[in-house]
């Protein structure tokens, strides 16, 4: 099987490090893909589950662009539909109705939504959601769970990062996943103080396993908050549209006050929203929060074509379906060679490691082998399955993984 070379791609990068810092910056940086000289760092185009990068190399995408990707790049419907929107107007000076629609939409089809807001990041609406919380309560607390990503506003990194300062922590509390009664301690030591508690649907970190919520997690937790009088915010940026339509706290039976979405809610069409009930409306409408390009059509045009698109297929379903094939293939796969793969989250965005080694170093060089060879792996975040992936791209990527295993069994 051929294995690819990335001279192109590299040479654009020496290009950018002198003129954008990190060359890469973010989560798309080469940092994380280790080692980066297996990894391509520039795509020339896209289409369904696939991507090219910029030395012609054809990849199975199972990063989906670190979430966007749910229904296939440059999915016809979803496309059409920005085009359309497009012709007619995006950023004017007054907001199109498609901006009504789609938040009409989105009352109609999360269980918990009253009514939506719509900005670009998914670390807009944390903020703004952590903003509403603070403005409805009159308190000035929140607590969080150790390891949860929220974005890069200050407050969402931890102490230490470069630019973090002790007084954007000063406010926060935080407790372990699935550690109800530290919670419960948390909340009893700052008696009227605490506005918010934020976390994941499940724990998704980096550089570290998935965890679902213990049974019963989420309903103390929900009855607690609704006890003290403390707003729950789901952050379902990344989990949002891949395990329920109607929302992740849906998927787990629970309700939130707020709920945060982007990744998947306009297939790579850059936005984000924030849903809430009734009781929250007039604290959400007091907080100033806007931005330059938040009432833009297009991506909101491409919003609502998406999520009808995923409701008519039940997207959610097919993803757990396609992904669970998938994940029990790569299995089954890895113990024929003698390998534990362990999978852990939920099929339709899993994370996985292979448990015989320690140091994770033969894991990263296993995700570099497959990706070498054309199904995309990152070896220190969860993967994504899309709605595109096919029978035929699953089995393609078995070969992959079985020719993987092969070369990293004989160098370890």
């Amino acid at each position: 099987m051929k294995t690819y070379t990335y001279k192109k791609s590299v040479a654009l990068f020496k290009r950018a490090a002198k003129v954008i810092p990190c060359g890469i910056y973010g989560h798309m940086s080469p940092a994380p893909l280790v080692p980066a000289s297996d990894y391509p760092f520039y795509a020339s185009r896209a289409k369904g589950p696939r991507f090219w990068d910029v030395d012609g190399n054809e990849f199975i995408d199972y990063m989906c662009a670190y979430g966007p990707m749910v229904l296939g790049y440059n999915h016809p419907k979803v496309d059409a539909a920005a085009q359309k929107q497009l012709k007619s107007g995006n950023c004017i000076t007054s907001p199109a109705p498609i901006m009504v629609e789609l938040a009409e939409y989105l009352v109609d089809l999360i269980s918990i939504a009253d009514w939506a807001f719509f900005a670009k990041n998914g670390g807009d609406v944390t903020s703004y959601a952590i903003m509403t919380a603070r403005a409805a309560t009159g308190r000035k607390k929140i607590v969080l769970v150790h390891g949860g990503y929220h974005g890069v506003a200050p407050w969402a990194q931890a102490t230490g990062h470069p630019g973090v300062i002790d007084e954007d922590q000063s406010t926060l509390l935080r407790v372990e996943w699935n550690d109800f009664e530290g919670l419960e301690r948390l909340v009893n030591a700052h008696p009227g103080q605490i506005a918010g508690f934020m976390a994941t649907p499940y724990h998704h970190p980096t550089f570290s396993d998935s965890v679902l919520p213990a049974p019963g997690y989420w309903s103390r937790v929900e009855a607690l908050c609704k006890k003290n009088g403390i707003v729950l915010i789901i952050d379902d940026v990344r989990c949002g549209f891949r395990l329920d339509m109607r929302g992740s706290a849906e998927y787990f039976g629970f309700k939130p006050d707020l709920a945060c979405y982007c990744k998947a809610i306009a297939n790579g069409y850059p936005l984000s929203a924030l849903v809430g009930t009734e009781a929250l409306k007039t604290a959400a409408a007091r907080v100033f929060y806007t931005g330059s390009y938040w009432f833009s059509a297009v991506p909101m045009a491409a919003s609502l074509a998406a999520l009808k698109e995923l409701r008519r297929i039940d997207g959610p379903a097919l993803m757990q379906a396609r992904g669970k094939k998938l994940l029990d293939g790569l299995t089954d796969i890895a113990r024929s060679h003698g390998y534990t793969l362990r999978v852990d989250g939920v099929p339709s965005m899993p994370s996985v490691y292979i448990t015989d080694d320690e140091s994770l170093m033969l894991h990263q060089d296993w995700c570099a082998e497959c990706t070498k060879r054309g199904a995309y792996f990152t070896s220190h975040h969860n993967w994504f399955v899309s709605t595109a992936h096919t029978d035929a791209d699953i089995k393609k990527t078995w070969n992959v993984a079985d020719e993987a295993f092969r070369v990293v069994k004989k160098k370890y």
